[in-house]
């Protein structure tokens, strides 16, 4: 079994969120939230900020912690072929400044505005859904309940 620790940002600005389009290794695409794996003795509040600029050009702050959602993810949907726990610590931001770009050595091959009511109707990362419940309904624990994947929603 492997273990990922990663950080999100959950950008919403009037009725649309920021996404980014992921490729994967094996050149499948979806879309998922600005964020990745937390580096050795990075702090997840500056991870966030830093996956944010990476991936997007865009400068942001961090305005709350979300909460964090833990999943288990079978061999068979792993990006490694191994059982992993994947653990994702979600916070809202807010876009400071910078240009919008794409990332330049990594896997995102554009950052979007993405209308709220379009979001159901994407190939997405289940980190979108976990996040957009999050920011939506503030639980006071920092948890939602695991997202179902399948569909349109992958690991």
């Amino acid at each position: 079994m492997s273990f990922r620790l990663a950080t999100y940002a959950v950008c919403v600005k009037g009725e649309r969120v920021l996404l980014v389009h992921h490729v994967t290794l094996t050149g499948e695409t979806h879309w998922t939230l600005p964020g990745g794996e937390i580096e050795h003795a990075e702090d997840p509040f500056d991870a966030v900020v830093r996956e944010v600029a990476e991936e997007t050009g865009y400068q942001a702050v961090v305005e709350r912690l979300l909460g964090v959602d833990s999943r288990m993810i079978p061999a068979a949907h792993a990006r490694l072929g191994v059982e992993q726990q994947a653990v994702g610590v979600f916070y809202g931001v807010r876009v400071v400044g910078g240009v919008r770009r794409s990332e330049t050595n990594g896997g995102v091959v554009e950052s979007v505005w993405t209308p709220l009511s379009e979001v159901a109707h994407l190939r997405r990362s289940a980190v979108v859904d976990v996040g957009l419940t999050l920011a939506r309904t503030a639980p006071p624990t920092g948890h939602v309940a695991p997202v179902p994947v399948g569909g349109l929603i992958r690991h």
